[in-house]
């Protein structure tokens, strides 16, 4: 849960996506506890306020929540949620504007289908 930060994202969502993936790789299981804001400020070296922000923005999502006086903590449903928000943007970031250049070429949809069978074969 170290990431290296990029210049073409703000950090505080760089934070939130590093806390995704900790959940989704089951580093963090729901209903487990995440580092405060304070650890995540000394961790990553950055102000207290911007591992706020990215903390907040997953309380905002329903991915994490606040046991008062004792922390934050993983929400029961949380993997599902982070897939469906992914598969989403997914979907608006990679799909239709691939099939956008695909129509832009006249490849038609099963050639685009084959396309991609053959890249998945490629990375197994």
């Amino acid at each position: 849960m170290k990431p290296e930060f990029t210049m073409d994202k703000s950090i505080y969502l760089q934070i939130a996506e590093s806390i995704e993936d900790d959940i989704l790789q089951q580093v963090v299981e729901e209903e487990s506890q995440v580092p405060s804001t304070n650890q995540m400020a000394v961790l990553y070296r950055i102000n207290p306020a911007t591992a706020a922000k990215g903390i907040n923005l997953l309380v905002s999502e329903g991915i994490i929540y606040k046991k008062r006086g004792i922390g934050m903590f993983v929400s029961t449903g949380a993997v599902k949620k982070i897939r469906s928000k992914r598969k989403t943007a997914f979907f608006d970031n990679f799909i239709v504007p691939m099939m956008a250049e695909a129509t832009n070429l006249e490849i038609s949809r099963e050639e685009v289908a084959e396309l991609i069978k053959g890249a998945g074969e490629k990375i197994r």
